[in-house]
């Protein structure tokens, strides 16, 4: 037998008593003839709350129509049970739910942009649009009419129609029989199951987010209601404090970041250049205090935590000098560097892609100097040996 669905006449209905026609074999899902509980569905999450004293942590809409609730332990007393609603999380979902069917219907009747699909998460909710493309101003103009229409206080109406009758659907559905009909006046009329304020003033504010790219459509973020006020709060507590730190009025912040940004870049810039210069000394002092092997190379092992510019600036200036070979091994992560001078007569880049490749490795470069990734420990001592570098 399907279960009443409480929820879909009042959803404001906070306390209702269900009785128990069945138990799963681990008693504690629990179906009741009637229940207010939303389970999860449409991009909705389902509702918390307590039934006979119990959490209940998770409520289900199964094939047969009937909704398990999921008590957080067992037993659950049989026969007549009381079920509370956790109101605020209820409230919040109902306000999300008609903030996206306006959003939605706004954006449809301004560009015919259609929601393919929508999520409610527990702090922002998303739509996905059929577009590749949405520009701020059509973002700002969409946000301004929603809101608009929210504080006009449209009032939002719950109806059953024949699925082979009902028209003006904002997206036809494919559910035959009797449909829940949600119309929000003169704006939208869908078919929805979900959890919905009475009027569009409750969905006050309504705030966009921001948008990304996602299955070549976009991905539109936004907050409706208690949520958009907490979160407008929030940011202006994050904003009053990067203003404390720069010492910059709020709406003096985005120049001040801007500029910092630039300072910052000239700095690593001048570091980067430093280091350079650092590295390069290092290397010509280092060049002339290697004694070099009996066939006349001096060869060097360097072990670095990671194979970074600077060290291939100093590997670079090493081999500027005559008949010399750098290896340079990083841990974080592995890696490994070779640079020879020109007039080895070797192949740095062949020998090392070679070598990584025996063991599953793989790296190139130029005949002077060549990077890679190791797999292994052994594969770094064989190129070690293929270098003629003993340690």
């Amino acid at each position: 037998m399907a279960t009443e669905r409480l929820y879909y006449h009042d959803a404001y209905l906070t306390e209702f008593e269900g009785e128990v026609v069945a138990v799963a074999a681990d008693g504690r899902r629990v179906y009741l003839n009637r229940t207010a509980f939303y389970p999860a569905s449409g991009g909705q999450p389902c509702d918390a709350g307590e039934l006979g004293g119990q959490p209940v942590v998770e409520v289900v809409d199964d094939e047969d129509g009937r909704i398990g609730h999921v008590l957080a332990a067992a037993p659950v007393a049989r026969g007549l049970l009381t079920g509370k609603i956790h109101w605020p999380r209820r409230y919040e979902h109902m306000q999300q739910h008609t903030g996206q069917h306006l959003l939605s219907a706004v954006l449809v009747e301004l560009y015919g942009f259609q929601t393919l699909s929508f999520h409610m998460g527990d702090e922002v909710s998303t739509i996905e649009l059929g577009t590749k493309e949405i520009s701020d101003k059509q973002l700002l103009a969409a946000e301004e009419q929603a809101n608009e229409l929210a504080r006009s206080g449209r009032l939002v109406r719950i109806g059953f129609e024949d699925a082979g009758q009902v028209a003006g659907l904002r997206k036809q559905s494919q559910r035959s029989g009797t449909l829940r009909i949600v119309e929000i006046e003169g704006v939208d009329k869908s078919a929805c199951g979900g959890t919905h304020v009475r009027s569009l003033a409750e969905t006050l504010p309504l705030q966009i987010r921001k948008i990304e790219k996602v299955r070549g459509n976009v991905r539109l973020e936004f907050v409706c209601g208690a949520r958009a006020t907490w979160r407008a709060k929030q940011d202006f507590k994050v904003l009053q404090d990067l203003a404390r730190q720069t010492a910059t009025p709020v709406d003096k912040l985005p120049e001040s970041i801007g500029a910092l940004k630039e300072r910052l870049s000239e700095a690593e810039k001048d570091r980067q250049r430093l280091a350079d210069d650092l590295a390069q000394r290092e290397a010509r002092e280092e060049y002339a205090a290697t004694v070099a092997s009996p066939d006349g190379v001096r060869r060097v092992a360097w072990h670095v935590d990671r194979i970074s510019e600077t060290v291939r600036t100093k590997a670079l200036a090493y081999v500027a000098g005559a008949q010399s070979l750098v290896l340079a091994v990083g841990t974080q992560p592995a890696g490994v560097l070779v640079a020879c001078s020109a007039d080895l007569g070797i192949d740095a880049g062949a020998i090392l892609k070679q070598t990584l490749a025996e063991f599953g490795g793989r790296g190139g470069g130029s005949a002077t100097l060549a990077q890679g990734s190791v797999p292994s420990e052994i594969c770094t001592r064989a190129l070690a040996g293929k270098l003629g570098i003993i340690e």
